[in-house]
């Protein structure tokens, strides 16, 4: 099975609350993009489990992907086996969710190969114990979210194009989350509130500042990129967005980007083509 692992970005992000175990109640929406990883699943003999990954510093137990594919396992109390290979293109703790987008992957994969028989709503319960963000992928559309960012109502969003920049800074989520001076108290708002702001859709994200203040490079590219309109981060961060008009000004800003710095053009999409691609295989 050889399957598609989107990225996504956050158009905004509000951290309404945190809850008494420390994590935090939020809200955003999720844009998938056609930016993505490849993952090529066979199954193997014995009951072998084996990641292997482009970027060989992700070859280890604590690869999200990894981690989907042990709990599954588990879950379904089998001993089947398979190599799973990642291709990445997706940059590594940058706020695109790379990770859990090859969990979710990982997931329903399996869940296919190994004829696991669990629907998509306990695939996305299961992916939520290894993040909040694996939901969105395994249910494979762009969404507003709420609570930890697993409660999804699916939205149609205009076509857009977006250059991303990543600085190459790797910046730690939970970092983030425990830092002192984020913001922890924003208001909520409403699907209607964000459809009505009038295009391009973005808002504020209340991790940028902080993420800016530990990682000045961050800083950077978000102030480089808003010479061409309302860039903004991604998640966590390291990434950057910008929602552009035409394929001339994505030429122009990856011509003039800095070389340390990596800059995609990408376009948001509704669905994930993941879904597509699983039901052709089931045929």
């Amino acid at each position: 099975m050889r399957l598609s692992s989107p990225a996504k970005i956050n158009l905004f992000l509000r951290i309404t609350g945190r809850r008494p175990n420390g994590y935090h109640d939020l809200q955003t929406v999720f844009q998938l993009l056609t930016l993505k990883d490849e993952i090529t699943i066979t199954p193997a003999a014995h009951g072998n489990l084996q990641i292997t990954c482009s970027d060989t510093d992700l070859e280890t137990p604590d690869n999200l992907a990894h981690q989907a594919a042990l709990m599954l396992r588990e879950r379904l109390n089998i001993a089947l086996g398979a190599t799973i290979h990642i291709s990445k293109q997706i940059p590594v703790g940058g706020g695109l969710g790379g990770g859990s987008s090859n969990a979710a992957t990982v997931l329903l994969g399996l869940n296919q190969l190994w004829r696991g028989g669990l629907s998509i709503d306990e695939l996305a319960q299961l992916g939520l114990a290894l993040g909040a963000d694996v939901p969105l992928f395994v249910r494979g559309e762009t969404a507003w979210a709420e609570g930890l960012g697993e409660r999804l109502t699916p939205i149609e969003l205009p076509r857009q194009t977006y250059v991303i920049v990543n600085p190459g800074c790797h910046v730690s989520t939970s970092a983030i989350f425990l830092h002192p001076d984020l913001t922890r108290d924003s208001s909520s708002s409403t699907i209607a509130r964000f459809l009505d702001q009038g295009t391009p859709l973005v808002g504020k994200n209340d991790c940028e500042s902080v993420v800016c203040d530990l990682f000045p490079e961050v800083q950077k590219a978000l102030a480089w990129l808003r010479q061409w309109g309302p860039a903004s981060m991604t998640g966590t961060g390291a990434s950057i967005f910008l929602p552009v008009q035409d394929d001339q000004l994505c030429e122009e800003i990856k011509a003039k980007a800095p070389a340390s710095w990596t800059v995609f053009a990408t376009v948001g999409t509704q669905k994930s083509a993941l879904h597509t691609e699983l039901d052709k295989y089931h045929e």
